[in-house]
């Protein structure tokens, strides 16, 4: 029997979005690409969508998540904060404990 358990998290602040499996993926693409626009291309959204989301996550954040610096002889780009950093890690430790929970109550599921 192939069994398995689909599931998505994602964090809610006063009720809005503010981060899931989406919106991780493209802070991790920032970070390595140090531009919203090569981030966008990577993770094949329009730049509209993805100004969009991290403008989002930049409001309901406590903190800056990200950093723009304007463009110029050497063009602009946009980097993570340290606080963006440490929201990827406790994300991905979040969804990796919660998969690992998961599989643990679906092995329970298999014994029946």
């Amino acid at each position: 029997m192939n069994c398995k358990i689909k599931s998505r998290i994602w964090i809610e602040l006063d009720g809005e979005e503010f981060l899931g499996e989406g919106k991780i993926q493209l802070l991790k693409a920032i970070e390595e690409t140090g531009s919203l626009s090569k981030a966008a291309k990577s993770t094949h959204i329009s730049y509209k969508k993805a100004w969009h989301l991290i403008d989002a996550v930049n409001k309901i954040s406590k903190k800056p998540v990200t950093i723009n610096s304007i463009g110029g002889k050497g063009g602009g780009g946009t980097a993570l904060t340290p606080y963006g950093k440490s929201l990827i890690t406790a994300f991905d430790d979040m969804n990796k404990n919660c998969w690992e929970f998961l599989d643990k109550q679906l092995e329970k599921i298999k014994s029946l």
